[in-house]
């Protein structure tokens, strides 16, 4: 029997382990990426290991999150980035060359590559054909310094696409409608396999949108084959030697089959707070709009704001509705220029913002109180906009372009005739502003801002845990939830003791207050517990506040990985009943736990009030190795002494 593409890739790359679905395996990383938000933390953890160059074929830095400099950290942290790249053989993409995941799918990405990035939508390097994985920073620091990337080999599910997209129905409702079918867990544990007729239709930027998407599934990765149509895009950036074909064998098995039949989709929208509550846009046509805003790394191509400005031309915002872009990357900028429609979309009164991630992880662009939001993004979780109460709507381009217009949400269906933007024959190529790291970095010198804090470090694991459980949420808890972004806490993100006093501070306020009276403890969590960003100041920040465990339902994979990596022990519950039975403030009590978790059993546990608890781990030997270490840059040292 053959192999389907991501068997082909993973083969390829197998240091450890076998290619049975659950079972854990080790993959050599050929390529990461690091945006600002994470990169400082990655890079303070890849100095610790006392590493002099990267071992990777490929690494950048990026900076896209903290571009708003309203006051002196984001800019010492960006001279800090710039100087510990060039000293350790990493490229440096500087602030204003655009957002990582267009500019590495534009520069970098490689078919067949599997990349490595401290961003949760690192998947979208899925679109030109690579294994593009998201992760903690720590993880990305150990891959820089020539370790190998561990995770249990997901299932590889085909989703069969035939046939062709009506007139105003875009990439960006293929995968609301997987979401819709599927919802935000219904790809913990897989990855999503692009096949069929259907695929040779969607140009490289529409199967990024993708499997960018892919990313709110809870899915592993996204990917898409290489074909022809990736070679047009690759020749088109002057890269048509990095090409080549590959794709699943005629005979290749799967897992599991989705079949979508393109001619049969509409446009859809999802509404507040889930990506995956999807609707019919006509279901809610004319719901008023405060604000548009299209961009973000889902929807930020040159194809994507081309057909924008087609749509804007001759035409005018709505008075009473704010509509403001971002393009993806100064190469899309240049090209929108020089073509014509960002002038275009200038008359029409659009508000031109920075080539930056901006107001998708609420740096800027807040809403009013109550206002209703429509983006091309791809999270809509209450308060990431930076407006609490705001409603956040997530649909295509043309929806958005069209709503704008109108005031209202609108079915782009009803209006205009249909368009065709057509992909260049050559994009315009400028790396000015990615800079090489240096020759002789013996001579670099790495610049320390005062913000720069030292990397806290966790102790080995004792004996026992005891302490209070010090918050008990629900299901979905998102790591906007945890370690919220934003304009006013993201600039914290060098500095753990200061950035933790904002854990949890949406749902808790007193969250950090409390852990600290208690001197840590317990989270108590429902399923799916850490959703969505990648961000391991989720598990750092708990982890410097004392937290010694978090127990839940269920946890979603990348916040799971980073709480093994800084030494948080995660624990579900054995009878989810149990749940039910814990209440904030009680206290419990794992003794024997270094002995319990090596014998791969029940763990047993009690509370104050005499009620035993069973939980249960699925940790490897590996992690559970790392846990009793305190964490994995402790196991790593240790390992390389």
């Amino acid at each position: 029997m053959g192999q389907n593409m991501v068997q082909k890739v993973i083969s390829s790359h197998l240091v450890s382990g076998r290619m049975n679905a659950g079972e854990e395996i080790a993959i050599k990383i050929d390529q990461t990426l690091t945006q600002d938000a994470t990169g400082t933390m990655a890079y303070l953890q890849f100095e610790a290991m006392g590493i002099p160059r990267v071992k990777t074929e490929l690494s950048v830095s990026y900076v896209d999150h903290n571009t708003l400099q309203t006051g002196f950290e984001n800019a010492d942290d960006h001279r800090f980035l710039q100087t510990i790249a060039s000293k350790h053989g990493i490229f440096f993409s500087k602030p204003g060359n655009g957002i990582c995941h267009q500019i590495h799918l534009e520069r970098f990405g490689v078919p067949g590559k599997i990349l490595l990035g401290s961003d949760s939508h690192t998947p979208t390097g899925g679109g030109i054909g690579m294994i593009a994985i998201g992760a903690g920073g720590l993880d990305v620091a150990v891959a820089m310094g020539g370790g190998p990337f561990y995770l249990n080999m997901p299932r590889v599910v085909l989703v069969r696409l035939t046939g062709r997209l009506r007139p105003w129905v875009s990439a960006k409702d293929i995968i609301l409608e997987l979401l819709r079918r599927l919802t935000v867990k219904g790809g913990v544990g897989k990855i999503f396999e692009y096949g069929g007729d259907g695929v040779g239709t969607l140009t490289v930027p529409e199967r990024a949108t993708i499997t960018n998407m892919g990313a709110e599934l809870g899915a592993t990765t996204s990917v898409f084959p290489s074909d022809a149509m990736t070679r047009t895009f690759m020749s088109a950036q002057g890269r048509a030697k990095q090409w080549k074909r590959l794709g699943a064998d005629v005979d290749a098995a799967y897992d599991e089959t989705i079949d979508i039949d393109l001619s049969k989709l509409v446009p859809l929208v999802a509404q507040p707070h889930s990506p995956d509550n999807v609707v019919e846009i006509k279901s809610i046509e004319g719901l008023k709009v405060n604000q548009v805003a299209i961009g973000s790394c889902t929807n930020s191509s040159y194809k994507d704001m081309t057909t924008v400005a087609k749509i804007l031309k001759g035409r005018k915002v709505h008075p009473e509705t704010s509509l403001a872009i971002s393009p993806g990357s100064k190469q899309v900028l240049n090209m929108i220029a020089r073509s014509g429609a960002l002038s275009d979309m200038l008359t029409a009164g659009v508000r031109v913002l920075e080539t930056a991630c901006g107001p998708c992880i609420g740096m800027g662009q807040a809403p009013a109180s109550a206002a209703v939001t429509i983006r091309t993004y791809n999270r809509n979780f209450e308060g990431r906009s930076g407006t609490p109460d705001a409603k956040v709507y997530l649909l295509s381009p043309e929806a958005a372009a069209f709503s704008a217009i109108k005031g209202v949400i609108t079915d782009p269906r009803k209006i205009g005739k249909p368009l065709r933007v057509a992909m260049p024959k050559r994009f315009v190529i400028d790396d000015s502003m990615i800079i090489p790291p240096s020759r002789h970095p013996e001579k670099v010198e790495v610049v320390r801002g005062p913000n720069i804090q030292p990397l806290p470090r966790k102790e080995p694991l004792g004996d026992q845990i005891a302490g209070t459980v010090i918050l008990k949420v629900g299901d979905n808890i998102t790591t906007d939830h945890i370690m919220p972004a934003g304009a006013k806490i993201l600039p914290l993100r060098s500095n753990i003791p200061a950035i933790a006093e904002h854990v949890f501070e949406r749902v808790d306020p007193e969250f950090a207050k409390r852990a600290k009276e208690n001197n840590g403890g317990f989270i108590v969590g429902g399923s799916n517990y850490g959703q969505g960003s990648s961000r391991e100041h989720a598990a750092l920040a708990p982890m410097y506040l004392g937290i010694r465990a978090v127990i839940t339902k269920s946890f979603a994979r990348i916040h799971y990985a980073n709480l093994v990596n800084f030494g948080i022990l995660p624990l579900v519950f054995a009878d989810e009943a149990d749940y039910g039975q814990i209440t904030e403030g009680d206290n419990i009590t794992i003794k024997d736990i270094r002995a319990q978790i090596r014998s791969g059993a029940a763990i047993k546990a009690s509370t104050a009030s005499g009620k035993g608890l069973v939980l249960k781990h699925s940790l490897t030997p590996r992690q559970v190795e790392i846990i009793l270490a305190g964490g994995l840059l402790n196991y790593t040292v240790q390992n390389n002494a």
